[in-house]
């Protein structure tokens, strides 16, 4: 125990790796197939984020490395990868990197939900490569709908937008994650010391 740093998190390596391995938004979107990318362009269009959440995101100062495990095809990630690149470009240090799906990578065993591969998977960093937290694959809003309507399997196409009212709720409720994530690295006491705040 002596050895060890006060600070530190044993896949610091492995995230910066991973991150660094990943995508931005516009590059990840150029990478795809036509027909997936106009089914992500077309839904960030209808993407509305909340005033409220808006104006707590662009006051963000402390740097946030998101890296958003996906699969481009996935009906949930063409509803979330907008959303998500729509509120990571409220602030300037929120760097958003996108990494497509592949079932045999270590990061795909990492991300695994309650056993299985799944996408969307966003995991927040700090400026260290440290954990913060992570998110997937559906934010409450979501699952309370498919709670209500869903009988038997089914999987989203992303071909049809869900409603506008569920749409805001999730922009929400991903503002809020953000928020959660930033007041974390801002209260951390080793970035408060590095930072001189």
């Amino acid at each position: 125990m002596a050895d060890k740093p006060k600070y530190f998190d044993l896949r610091q390596d492995f995230w910066r790796e991973s991150f660094e391995a990943a995508l931005p938004y516009d590059r990840y979107l150029a990478a795809a197939e036509e027909k997936h990318r106009a089914r992500w362009l077309e839904m960030a269009t209808k993407i509305k984020l909340p005033e409220a959440g808006s104006a707590v995101v662009r006051g963000f100062t402390r740097r946030l490395n998101v890296l958003v495990y996906s699969g481009v095809w996935c009906g949930d990630c063409v509803r979330q990868g907008p959303m998500l690149q729509a509120v990571a470009g409220l602030a300037p240090c929120i760097d958003l990197r996108f990494a497509e799906r592949a079932d045999e990578s270590r990061l795909a065993d990492e991300l695994r939900i309650n056993g299985a591969l799944k996408v969307p998977v966003v995991v927040f960093l700090s400026e260290d490569f440290f954990e913060l937290g992570r998110f997937g694959d559906r934010l409450l809003t979501v699952y309370r709908r498919m709670a209500v309507t869903q009988l038997g399997a089914a999987c989203s196409t992303g071909i049809v937008a869900p409603p506008e009212d569920e749409l805001v709720a999730e922009a929400a409720e991903w503002c809020d994650v953000f928020e959660r994530m930033h007041i974390i690295v801002r209260l951390a006491p080793m970035l408060r010391e590095r930072h001189g705040d």
